[in-house]
């Protein structure tokens, strides 16, 4: 089965002297940042294939982040222009292990490299739920 891809570019943000964006005042990117574009790189490789979470909430369905992990490997920093790559590792009954990459586009070196397991739920119950068999059709496909 072929694994979806997902490639965004995205220009980092800097801080002002009123909050801290994405960077810290020496200018390399804040740790947690590199999860908000895991989250980033998820939300468009499923919208690539034609899905919105908004779509899966009105089904009563949610699908939280259950594990993550995240290797840092080089800094970003203020202005760099970075690449987030993301593919599709498994699919569960429920769950959707995704493997991200964060590189710096002018350089090509690798920033951060991770995954996440989304695991869905019906929203009410908080128990598993089965992956809609559309999204699950365009997975496999």
């Amino acid at each position: 089965m072929p694994k979806p891809c997902f490639i965004i570019r995205s220009r980092l943000l800097g801080c002002s002297n009123k909050k801290f964006n994405d960077t810290d005042h020496g200018g390399v990117v804040y740790y947690a940042n590199y999860l908000k574009w895991f989250e980033i790189g998820r939300t468009e490789i499923l919208r690539q294939l034609g899905f919105d979470y908004a779509d899966f909430e009105k089904q009563g369905l949610i699908a939280p982040v259950v594990e993550v992990k995240c290797n840092y490997r080089g800094p970003a920093a203020y202005n760099d222009i970075i690449i987030i790559k993301t593919t599709i590792d498994n699919i569960g009954n429920s769950s959707i292990k995704f493997n991200y990459e964060i590189v710096n586009k002018k350089n090509g070196k690798l920033l951060a490299e991770g995954h996440t397991v989304n695991v869905f739920v019906n929203k009410k119950t908080m128990k598993s739920a089965g992956i809609p068999d559309e999204l699950r059709k365009a997975l496999q496909n």
